[in-house]
Protein backbone atom coordinates (compact mmCIF):
# COMPACT_ATOMS: atom_id res chain seq x y z
CA UNK A 1 0.00 0.00 0.00
CA UNK A 2 2.15 2.81 -1.38
CA UNK A 3 0.06 5.66 0.03
CA UNK A 4 0.45 4.40 3.58
CA UNK A 5 4.25 4.66 3.27
CA UNK A 6 4.02 8.45 2.99
CA UNK A 7 2.04 9.02 6.15
CA UNK A 8 2.26 8.15 9.80
CA UNK A 9 0.19 5.16 10.89
CA UNK A 10 -3.31 6.48 11.64
CA UNK A 11 -4.45 5.93 15.21
CA UNK A 12 -8.18 6.42 14.77
CA UNK A 13 -10.94 6.50 12.17
CA UNK A 14 -10.83 10.30 12.34
CA UNK A 15 -7.10 10.40 11.63
CA UNK A 16 -7.49 7.92 8.77
CA UNK A 17 -10.37 9.91 7.25
CA UNK A 18 -8.47 13.18 7.41
CA UNK A 19 -5.29 11.62 6.03
CA UNK A 20 -7.19 10.06 3.13
CA UNK A 21 -8.95 13.37 2.43
CA UNK A 22 -5.57 15.17 2.50
CA UNK A 23 -4.23 12.75 -0.12
CA UNK A 24 -7.36 13.26 -2.23
CA UNK A 25 -6.94 17.04 -2.06
CA UNK A 26 -3.18 16.91 -2.75
CA UNK A 27 -3.90 14.94 -5.90
CA UNK A 28 -5.68 18.06 -7.23
CA UNK A 29 -2.56 20.26 -6.91
CA UNK A 30 -0.32 20.47 -9.97
CA UNK A 31 2.95 22.15 -10.75
CA UNK A 32 1.97 24.39 -13.70
CA UNK A 33 4.95 23.04 -15.66
CA UNK A 34 4.39 19.32 -14.98
CA UNK A 35 1.16 17.42 -15.82
CA UNK A 36 1.32 15.30 -12.63
CA UNK A 37 -0.04 16.12 -9.18
CA UNK A 38 2.28 16.87 -6.25
CA UNK A 39 1.34 13.67 -4.40
CA UNK A 40 2.17 11.33 -7.28
CA UNK A 41 5.29 13.35 -8.06
CA UNK A 42 6.53 12.29 -4.62
CA UNK A 43 6.72 15.84 -3.29
CA UNK A 44 4.73 14.99 -0.15
CA UNK A 45 7.03 13.53 2.49
CA UNK A 46 4.70 13.41 5.51
CA UNK A 47 1.00 13.61 6.27
CA UNK A 48 0.12 13.38 9.95
CA UNK A 49 -3.04 14.50 11.73
CA UNK A 50 -2.83 15.13 15.47
CA UNK A 51 -6.33 14.81 16.93
CA UNK A 52 -5.33 16.26 20.31
CA UNK A 53 -4.64 19.70 18.83
CA UNK A 54 -6.61 19.20 15.58
CA UNK A 55 -3.55 19.99 13.47
CA UNK A 56 -2.76 18.52 10.07
CA UNK A 57 1.02 18.32 9.65
CA UNK A 58 2.35 18.06 6.09
CA UNK A 59 5.97 18.10 4.99
CA UNK A 60 6.59 18.63 1.31
CA UNK A 61 9.38 19.53 -1.05
CA UNK A 62 9.74 20.88 -4.57
CA UNK A 63 11.37 19.33 -7.62
CA UNK A 64 14.07 22.02 -7.27
CA UNK A 65 14.77 24.60 -4.53
CA UNK A 66 14.59 27.38 -7.11
CA UNK A 67 11.23 26.25 -8.53
CA UNK A 68 9.65 29.34 -10.15
CA UNK A 69 6.15 28.12 -9.23
CA UNK A 70 6.97 27.51 -5.55
CA UNK A 71 4.72 30.23 -4.12
CA UNK A 72 1.81 29.18 -6.34
CA UNK A 73 2.17 25.49 -5.46
CA UNK A 74 2.53 26.08 -1.72
CA UNK A 75 -0.50 28.38 -1.62
CA UNK A 76 -2.57 25.88 -3.61
CA UNK A 77 -1.55 23.07 -1.22
CA UNK A 78 -2.37 25.24 1.81
CA UNK A 79 -5.79 26.25 0.43
CA UNK A 80 -6.72 22.65 -0.38
CA UNK A 81 -5.63 21.39 3.05
CA UNK A 82 -7.45 24.10 5.02
CA UNK A 83 -10.65 23.17 3.17
CA UNK A 84 -10.67 19.74 4.83
CA UNK A 85 -13.34 19.36 7.49
CA UNK A 86 -11.85 18.42 10.86
CA UNK A 87 -8.45 20.06 11.29
CA UNK A 88 -8.42 23.51 12.91
CA UNK A 89 -4.85 24.19 11.76
CA UNK A 90 -2.53 23.18 8.94
CA UNK A 91 1.20 23.01 9.63
CA UNK A 92 2.70 22.98 6.12
CA UNK A 93 6.47 22.72 6.08
CA UNK A 94 8.69 23.06 3.04
CA UNK A 95 11.69 20.75 3.43
CA UNK A 96 14.61 19.84 1.19
CA UNK A 97 15.86 16.75 3.03
CA UNK A 98 15.92 14.26 1.51
CA UNK A 99 16.54 15.86 -1.85
CA UNK A 100 13.76 15.00 -4.29
CA UNK A 101 14.56 12.76 -7.25
CA UNK A 102 12.41 11.12 -9.90
CA UNK A 103 12.63 7.77 -8.09
CA UNK A 104 10.14 9.24 -5.59
CA UNK A 105 7.40 9.44 -8.22
CA UNK A 106 4.56 6.91 -8.37
CA UNK A 107 4.52 4.43 -11.23
CA UNK A 108 1.62 6.37 -12.76
CA UNK A 109 3.63 9.61 -12.68
CA UNK A 110 6.65 7.94 -14.24
CA UNK A 111 4.46 6.53 -17.01
CA UNK A 112 2.79 9.93 -17.61
CA UNK A 113 6.16 11.64 -17.89
CA UNK A 114 7.74 8.95 -20.06
CA UNK A 115 10.15 7.52 -17.49
CA UNK A 116 8.80 3.99 -18.03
Amino acid sequence: MEEMEKMAAPQSDEELRITEKAIEMLRTVYDPEIPVNVYDLGLIYKIDYTASDKTLHVDMTLTAPSCPAADFILEDVRQKLVSIKGPDKVDLRLVFEPVWCNDMMSEEAKLELGFL
